[in-house]
């Protein structure tokens, strides 16, 4: 299983971002979907969850101005991002829980690479 995330750069601030992240490979059910991120010098945290019932959970620093979406259909996840901050700026990293290969397997979490959010004027 693969994730790799795109639509990251550079925006002024009260800019939008849309972020997309594609899994890919043997997938047999994608449980959680998330978006986590990870500034200079801080942990890493999570921004956003969703689920395959489509519920949602935002950190509170984000609530209002971001939202988590899927296309289940396409295995992709996205994180549309308004009203930026500079503390926004951070690289943001796709999470999913899946399950693999024929289902017999239990499910893991896997992680996209990373992609590079900068919030500046």
């Amino acid at each position: 299983v693969q994730l790799v995330e795109s639509g990251g750069g550079l925006v002024q601030p009260g800019g939008s971002l849309r972020l997309s992240c594609q899994a890919s490979g043997s997938i047999f059910a994608i449980y959680v979907m998330a978006w986590y991120r990870q500034a200079p010098g801080k942990q890493r945290e999570v921004v956003a969850t969703i689920s395959s019932d489509g519920s949602t959970y935002y950190v509170d620093s984000v609530k209002g101005r971001f939202t988590i979406s899927r296309d289940y259909d396409h295995h992709m996840v996205y994180l549309q991002m308004n009203t930026l901050k500079p503390e926004d700026t951070a690289v943001y990293y796709c999470n999913g829980f899946v399950r693999g290969g024929s289902g017999s397997h239990p499910p893991d979490y896997y992680w996209g690479q990373g992609i590079q959010v900068t919030v500046s004027s």
